[in-house]
């Protein structure tokens, strides 16, 4: 098994199927013996350039560790999926568990607050 890090894109009119969706993918990767070591939701944020004229997305992040078969059946559930704009899989050396960099910067404005 190999470990990976997924970045999906979801359309900001559909964030409230954000947790439907998160689970989903759980379940299938769960169903196909895959380790999640690390899932954030980022919530909308700001996109660097207009995609299909919208200036924002969702954003979720997920790693895993599952096989290259599994990965392949997730970018297509993911291409044929019409709410997801865009997705981003890399695999990486090592299961990170630790928290994004992002992650920490919403805890910290949530402290000061």
């Amino acid at each position: 098994m190999r470990h990976y890090e997924i970045v999906i894109m979801i359309h900001p009119d559909h964030s409230e199927k954000v947790p439907l969706l998160i689970e989903k993918y759980k379940k299938i990767i769960n169903h196909h013996s895959g380790i999640i070591h690390r899932l954030e939701d980022w919530g909308r944020r700001q996109l660097s350039y207009s995609i299909n004229k919208l200036q924002k997305a969702h954003y979720i992040l997920i790693n895993v560790e599952i096989t290259p078969k599994t990965i392949h059946f997730l970018e297509t559930e993911f291409r044929f999926n019409s709410i997801i704009l865009r997705n981003m899989i890399i695999c990486v050396k090592n299961a990170i568990v630790q928290s994004s960099p992002i992650m920490k910067l919403k805890d910290e404005k949530k402290e000061k607050k």
